[in-house]
């Protein structure tokens, strides 16, 4: 009897909620439309394919004729649908009831598309916990796609890799499939030859090996240099595909469900938290992430055993890594809790529909892509839970008020502030800062604004290897990964490092030298005289609409510390579509000698306003300038600044006349097609001269007029 074995392709297509139609446009006309050609022209190639919610949603609209290409090669018997969540999020950050609603939708969905109910979920990232059997049976679900490094830090020998194994939670059988990482790592990037010598060199006696993998579709021709590699005239996919067809007396291929009905699994299994290797690494902080490399590089390299058992961090820690994840996944947990208590009827569906879209998961953590790092992702997302609180504040009667409570789940009280036309979360913690800035009626947060941090790559930029590409794939690799591809999608990328060392809240109160100036502060990175912009705060008085805090902080000029009360007070007025919020704080001497600096309110304002967009922009004097650029003005009595497309403007009024510096709040991070500068928002000192004899005492004020030319829970 001759060797045989089984190959389960399984490729995963997705788009993240709020991703640029062109963008979509062109990775359809480089992947999934020439994929869907390719298999109408092999017949005998069978493969199971994922597409999520948003994907779907798109494809509807714009190419209906392909979602028919689907039906009629689903009918044939020559592709599985998988199912999944419908939206795309990571199962284990959301609430039971919500992982339900995201994989029911989505089977509901393949079977009206294709006529046929899926039995194998796609997991998004492959972010397991133990727990998750509950969830996908329950859901009516079977099998998942997880890795093969889950089942390596399972105990699973690499011998024993080369099928599926159940595991249970609660009762609730599920089988689970690894994606082999041999595979993944070949296909499309080695020869043609070299695949199918692996599959020869894992083939049996008895046939009973599946080689699975599992892996994005858009590396078939729309990840960069693939297109050319995979379609242009390289023919990858053609020549595997007619190399497949060629070997079919041993090499059979087949889908998930289709193994499962002819096939037991190998065992049991009882896997721990995990994903993939890669999110591992990039969940670890900077230094950790790079030393982790660097070890299992080391240890692969010099072939030492426990390279296999080296995992990174948990999924989860990326909302330690990044503040601004936790803040957000906490609000969606908020939000689910407030969208579960609403009476059923439109308005539910209405604030579930926008609950569940905020639950994508692109932005809920970074690593090779930009995630986190991606503004228009960032806001298109924020945007929907804002809609879905305030549907839902409006349904259950708690639009207007205020509550001391642990909003971010770290152990100590933040302070919410809500009437019809914003939401304001006041951290008291550092510096009393306002954390959430949201515009109801525009579903904009104005708040959302990403600290410039560390990242291991930034090392990467340090050494000047972004100046070229490299292929790190092996030898006698077609192409490299795109995880061993360096580019660079400008010069000087290294000179633009900056690091912040507080999170970028607004309304933190600044004393900076007497003799600053807007080059010296930049967008904010000038380091503060004391402690005041990190200060914890305490609440005086806080009642529906108004927050009063105090705070006691140092002022450390050169000639020595100076000690000084800081009285913050926060308040909330105007309608729906005028907002108005106005901070100000008083600042009183409590030392023996004259305090003499620059003090200032610091604001980091979100207004979408990256490469130069016409519709954002600052205005002073009657004159509007973009607001990606930098400027100064000095003794001003308003600041305006807005996005026409999103029909939000904010005029800043300063009492008594202040000094006004701003400039961009830019990162550099990496995404798949290399480093990049990226617009996170935009640094608004207001400032004042400050010369405050001992006992003295000095406020100023900020207020915040918003504008917002139609309020879209109307639309």
């Amino acid at each position: 009897m001759s060797r045989r074995i089984a190959l389960a392709l399984t490729l995963h297509n997705h788009q993240p909620v709020g991703n640029f139609g062109w963008v979509i446009e062109e990775t359809h006309r480089h992947a999934y439309l020439p994929m869907v050609e390719a298999l109408e022209r092999h017949p005998g190639v069978r493969l199971a394919l994922h597409y999520t919610g948003p994907l779907l949603d798109w494809l509807a609209a714009e190419h209906p004729d392909f979602l028919d290409r689907l039906r009629a090669l689903v009918q044939r018997n020559q592709i599985e649908i998988l199912g999944g969540g419908y939206f795309e999020p990571v199962l284990a950050s959301l609430p039971e009831r919500d992982r339900l609603t995201q994989l029911i939708r989505m089977a509901d969905e393949v079977v009206r598309l294709f006529g046929r109910r899926p039995t194998t979920a796609w997991l998004a990232e492959r972010v397991w916990e133990p727990d998750l059997p509950t969830s996908l049976v329950g859901a009516g679900y079977q099998s998942t796609i997880v890795d093969d490094a889950h089942f390596r830090a399972a105990a699973i020998p690499e011998d024993a890799m080369w099928g599926p194994y159940t595991t249970d939670d609660q009762g609730k059988l599920l089988t689970v499939f690894g994606t082999e990482q041999g595979l993944r790592y070949r296909i499309p990037f080695r020869q043609v030859d070299d695949v199918i010598a692996y599959l020869w060199d894992h083939a049996t006696e008895d046939g009973g090996r599946l080689g699975t993998m599992g892996d994005d579709g858009e590396k078939f021709g729309a990840w960069p240099s693939t297109w050319k590699h995979c379609w242009g005239e390289e023919r990858w996919v053609e020549r595997f595909f007619e190399a497949l067809e060629a070997n079919a007396g041993w090499l059979t291929t087949t889908t998930p469900s289709d193994w499962l009905a002819a096939n037991a699994p190998l065992g049991r299994v009882y896997i721990p938290v995990g994903s993939y290797a890669e999110m591992g690494e990039w969940a670890l902080p900077p230094a950790e992430s790079r030393a982790f490399h660097e070890t299992v590089e080391r240890a692969r390299a010099e072939g030492r055993p426990e390279a296999r058992w080296l995992r990174g961090a948990s999924w989860r820690n990326f909302q330690v890594k990044y503040r601004e994840i936790n803040d957000l996944h906490k609000r969606m947990l908020r939000v689910s809790d407030k969208v579960a208590a609403m009476p059923a009827g439109a308005a539910r569906d209405a604030a579930r529909e926008s609950l569940l879209r905020g639950q994508s998961n692109d932005v809920y953590w970074h690593g090779l892509f930009g995630g986190i790092y991606l503004p228009h992702l960032r806001l298109a997302t924020v945007a929907h839970l804002v809609a879905a609180e305030d549907t839902a504040d409006r349904a259950l009667g708690t639009i207007r008020g205020s509550e001391a409570r642990d909003l971010d789940l770290d152990g100590r009280d933040e302070v919410r502030l809500a009437d019809d036309g914003q939401v304001v979360i006041v951290d008291l913690d550092e510096g009393a800062g306002i954390g959430d800035w949201d515009i109801r009626a525009a579903r904009h947060a104005l708040g959302s604004v990403l600290r410039r941090r560390p990242e291991a790559y930034h090392e990467t930029l340090r050494r000047g290897d972004d100046t070229k590409e490299h292929a790190a794939a092996g030898e006698g690799a077609a192409l490299a990964s795109i995880h061993d591809i360096v580019r660079s999608k400008e010069a000087g990328l290294a000179d633009r490092l900056r690091y912040d060392d507080h999170e970028r809240r607004s309304g933190l109160v600044r004393f900076l030298p007497a003799d600053a100036t807007a080059a010296t502060y930049g967008a904010g990175e000038l380091p503060d005289l004391g402690t005041a912009l990190v200060a914890p705060h305490r609440i005086v008085e806080l009642t529906r609409d108004r927050l009063v805090t105090e705070a006691s902080a140092t002022v450390r000029p050169p000639d020595g510390d100076r000690g000084v009360d800081v009285r913050k007070t926060v308040v909330l007025g105007g309608d729906r579509l005028h907002p108005k919020l106005t901070v100000s704080v008083t600042v009183r001497n409590v030392s023996a000698s004259a305090v003499r600096c620059r003090l200032g309110q610091e604001w980091a304002v979100m207004m979408l306003g990256g490469g130069g967009n016409p519709s954002a922009w600052y205005e002073v004097g009657g004159t509007r300038r973009s607001h990606d650029g930098s400027g100064t003005a000095s003794g001003i009595v308003r600041i305006g600044q807005g996005n026409d497309w999103l029909g939000v403007t904010v005029e800043s009024v300063p009492t008594p006349a202040a000094d006004a510096w701003w400039a961009p709040i830019e990162t550099v991070s990496n995404s798949e097609d290399g480093f990049e500068r990226v617009y996170q928002g935009s640094s608004l000192l207001l400032s004042w001269p400050l010369d405050l004899a001992p006992g003295g005492e000095v406020t100023v004020a900020v207020e915040q007029l918003v504008s917002v030319t139609r309020d879209r829970a109307e639309a």
